[in-house]
């Protein structure tokens, strides 16, 4: 199944309740990922732009926009997902890309 990497933001009302009482999100972002087919590898916070990261498998692309909806849907926390190529699949689009004709702009 493919892999995505997924970044998230809290609200700040969602930030403020945790801080009220803290728990483990991750349980309850598994719980949500499995409903849906899909496997939640990890969830980290982190340092910057967004709270944290996460990596998740998933039998599709519509099931990760399917979960990416239902969580954001809450108005807590939203998501940014990429989709992940494994080697072999990037390698793979590297020979489909040397037999692409493209002339840029001149």
């Amino acid at each position: 199944m493919p892999l995505y990497l997924g970044r998230f933001k809290y609200s700040a009302e969602a930030m403020k309740a945790m801080v009220d009482n803290p728990q483990d999100r991750g349980a309850a972002a598994a719980q949500a990922a499995e409903s849906l087919g899909c496997k939640l590898h990890g969830l980290w916070w982190g340092l910057g732009d967004h709270d944290g990261v996460f990596i998740l498998e998933a039998p599709d692309n519509v099931s990760v926009v399917a979960l990416a909806m239902a969580v954001g849907a809450s108005g807590q926390i939203s998501t940014e997902t990429t989709l992940l190529l494994e080697m072999d699949e990037a390698q793979e689009a590297m020979r489909r890309a040397a037999r692409v004709k493209f002339h840029a702009p001149s």
